[in-house]
């Protein structure tokens, strides 16, 4: 599986640049993906519910409840970038606010994307998907070039558009109940 210096050392090939031998060696690429690497990667992370990124969990509300419209107050944990959805809730109303989850139960079961930090847990399609968003972050730094910036958007424009077909062709699909209101049509 890639490195963090892998998937910079991508980037840059696609910037024609020479590759880095670490994020601290000195150049003017490593310094740029030590800066774009972290932001770049929660941005992409963000952007779909990545199978491998996605987690569950269940939450017990804080001591002190919110000030009012809600019960309790719930914690979001400490390594999402994303809340999904949020389950067996009797009235399914829930608020995000403050970094915490505002809801009238006191266990919420959470879906979430979680941060990872972790290459070595990345699909091998999203760390190519990264690489092409970093180029795209670091091209003015490294080329001055916007015509190559407005192509390497195109490129992951397409790649992720490929990318998220291919994360969603592993789960087996949705199956949907019909209520009442489906039913009538028939």
């Amino acid at each position: 599986m890639p490195s963090v210096v892998d998937i910079c050392n991508r980037s840059i090939d696609k910037l024609g640049h020479d590759p880095i031998t670490s994020l601290s060696d000195g150049t003017t690429a490593s310094n740029l993906c030590n800066r774009v690497y972290p932001i770049t990667r929660d941005q992409v992370l963000r952007e779909h519910p990545w199978n491998f990124a996605v987690k569950r969990t269940t939450t017990s509300p804080l001591t002190t409840p919110p000030s009012w419209g809600f019960a309790y107050q719930h914690p979001i944990p400490s390594d999402c970038l994303r809340v999904v959805e949020i389950l067996n809730m009797s009235t399914g109303e829930y608020q995000i606010e403050g970094g915490v989850i505002l809801a009238d139960e006191d266990v919420l079961y959470v879906r979430y994307i979680a941060q990872i930090t972790d290459p070595n847990q990345f699909d091998a399609l999203f760390a190519d998907l990264l690489s092409v968003r970093m180029a795209f972050e670091m091209c003015e730094g490294l080329t001055q070039s916007t015509t190559k910036k407005d192509w390497l958007w195109k490129e992951y424009e397409d790649s992720l558009t490929r990318t998220k077909r291919v994360d969603g062709q592993v789960n087996p699909p949705t199956v949907f109940e019909e209520d009442e209101w489906i039913e009538v049509r028939y």
